[in-house]
């Protein structure tokens, strides 16, 4: 064998045990493929069996909660808005970002606009059109919250009305030491008049009320004409008492788990709450709520035979546009339309009107539709805008829910109040009796009865018919008539020491008055007797102090959120209240008028 040959054969070899062990490597790799595979492949399985059970365990996938709630009927989550608010005070770099995702989430909240007014707010143009803005809309979002406008109503009312009490207290413990010597001079003068002092002992065991009335109309008898106007209005306070201690404990009484539940069904809150506070209920807030809440949840045939019970008895327009609401849910249109149009011939309606365009539109009577469409937004432009906004295939969004209005649920809530404070232990009617009785003898008393004290308005002696003579030109008494006008007959050292005399007590009146002047606003007219003017100025002064002081204590109840806003404006009021009573009691000392 050659050389070359040997070379050939050796260079055979070589390439054959290459060829060989390439294959080796390649089965190989292909068995390590061959068993990533058939691993991948028990994995697939493995999780196309366990994740189901995952699944059950974990849940569905979490869905957005506005889109979620919104398919349930309800737009507002006051928990998560309040929670939002606490956010953005802690984070003012995001606090804009987090009121307006507040004001999505519960585009009826109060608190909310109150809040994105304050952090808008600022000195410039801008700013201040801004922090208006919202604050209107704040005031404006009272209207469509049951609890918020409860809560200011009634801590309005309740600071009117205790006002006007302490108004008629002071009125009564300043003029008492003025007037009730008027009142012992008549006393002594004829005894058979110590019987209407008497008859202040039964109004006091009446109750306090009673006994503050009794006292002003009788020093009210010695007031001028005008001024009698405050023992009118006091009586007449009186007489409405027991119909403003039924409001009064409307605002003070604890919301029943029905009216709750009515609340948060009929503001599209919740729905849950109702389906067990008001199930087996009877009245009408109850049924047309609880029916509401059915339908929302998806219990179609329970809420239709709900509503239906309703409609005998209490045909209203409201149950009939939920009705068709319903039977739409159930595929029945031709029942829905029927049910819009019977609501539209008792009463028109933004809802009954655009459902109803709806439904025109999807049996493509676009025509129909439009005019339908048009009329909803004619009744109620802000309603139908807002709702079409939010618009789906889903029965709650499709189609508009009637809800009871506000009025309904005063009525409510006046049906289930409590008697947490009572005044008097006589009942409404003898209070009404006995403040008809003293208005009647109050007037026959200053009209009839002649020849009662009075006052000389320089030297501030008590005369009478009996003890003197008529008052002179400037309500005068003889004495300080001569002394001070007619000089004839009266020697010089009688008319020096009255007019000393004069002089001292005049001071002193006015020394007093300045003193009232720095304490509450009037309080000097009142003691001055300006007892008309003053009431009035002093009744605007302490209602705005009521309300400061009583508005931590009227709040939400979901939160400690209370009408804070309120302080600022008040504050400032009474502040100007109180520097324009300083200035006119102070002029009108100066020119000597008081």
């Amino acid at each position: 064998m050659t050389k070359q040959s040997k070379f050939f054969n050796e260079l055979q070899a070589v390439r054959l045990l290459r060829s060989a062990r390439n294959d080796i490597f390649y089965e190989g790799v292909k068995n390590i493929f061959s068993l990533k595979f058939a691993f991948l492949i028990l994995i697939f399985a493995f999780f196309a069996i366990a994740l189901p059970s995952f699944a059950e365990i974990a849940g569905p996938a979490p869905r957005d909660v506005y889109e979620a709630r919104l398919d349930s009927g309800l737009k507002n989550t006051e928990p998560y808005s309040y929670a939002l608010i606490k956010k953005a005070q802690a984070d003012p770099s995001n606090a804009k970002r987090l009121l307006t995702e507040a004001i999505k989430y519960s585009p009826d909240l109060p608190a909310v606009y109150f809040e994105m007014a304050r952090i808008s707010f600022s000195l410039s143009p801008e700013g201040i059109f801004e922090g208006l803005n919202y604050m209107i809309e704040g005031i404006r979002a009272y209207e469509r919250n049951f609890w918020w406008l409860v809560s200011i109503a009634g801590l309005a009312f309740i600071s009117l009305t205790s006002s006007f009490i302490v108004v008629l207290l002071l009125v009564a413990g300043i003029r008492f030491f003025i007037d009730s010597p008027l009142l012992s001079h008549d006393i002594i003068e004829n005894k058979k008049k110590s019987l209407i002092i008497l008859s202040l002992v039964p109004l006091s065991l009446a109750g306090p009320l009673f006994f503050i009335v009794g006292t002003i109309c009788l020093l009210g008898l010695y007031f001028s004409r005008v001024d009698k106007t405050v023992v009118y209005a006091s009586v007449l306070f009186l007489l409405l008492s027991p119909f403003l201690l039924r409001i009064t404990n409307i605002f003070l009484s604890a919301a029943s788990p029905e009216l709750r539940a009515s609340v948060a069904v009929n503001e599209n809150r919740d729905n849950k709450h109702a389906l067990s506070a008001l199930k087996g209920k009877n009245d009408f807030v109850s049924l047309f709520s609880y029916g509401l809440a059915l339908k929302r949840e998806g219990h179609y045939e329970e809420a239709i035979a709900v509503y239906k019970n309703i409609s005998p008895s209490s045909p209203d327009p409201r149950v009939y546009v939920n009705l068709g609401n319903c039977y739409y849910a159930i595929n029945d249109i031709a029942a829905a339309a029927d049910f819009y149009k019977k609501s539209l011939e008792m009463k028109p309606s933004a809802a009954a009107y655009y459902n109803l365009s709806q439904i025109s539109r999807e049996k493509f009577d676009f025509v129909k539709g439009e005019e339908y469409f048009i009329e909803a937004t004619k009744l109620n432009r802000e309603a139908v805008s807002s709702f079409a906004a939010n618009s789906k295939r889903d029965p709650n969004r499709f189609l508009m829910d009637e809800t009871l209005p506000l009025f309904v649920l005063w009525k409510y809530a006046d049906s289930r109040a409590q008697e947490l404070i009572k005044i008097s232990l006589l009942n409404s009617a003898l209070t009404v009796l006995i403040a008809i009785i003293l208005i009647v003898l109050f007037y026959l008393l200053g009209s009839k009865v002649k020849g009662r004290a009075y006052r000389c308005k320089r030297c501030n002696s008590i005369l009478c018919d009996k003890c003197g003579k008529e008052l002179l030109w400037g309500q005068m008494c003889a004495q300080c008539y001569k002394s001070l006008v007619k000089f004839d007959g009266l020697d010089s050292r009688v008319r020096v020491a009255k007019l000393l005399e004069v002089q001292e007590l005049q001071t002193k009146k006015r020394t007093i008055i300045r003193i009232l002047s720095l304490t509450l606003p009037v309080i000097a007219y009142i003691y001055a007797g300006k007892i008309l003017e003053g009431s009035l100025f002093l009744w605007s002064f302490l209602f705005l102090l009521i309300l400061i002081l009583l508005s931590p204590f009227f709040h939400t109840g979901l939160s400690f959120f209370s009408h804070g806003w309120l302080t600022i404006p008040s504050l400032a009021l009474m502040v100007v209240l109180f520097f324009i009573s300083g200035i006119v009691v102070r002029r009108r000392l100066n020119r000597g008028w008081l």
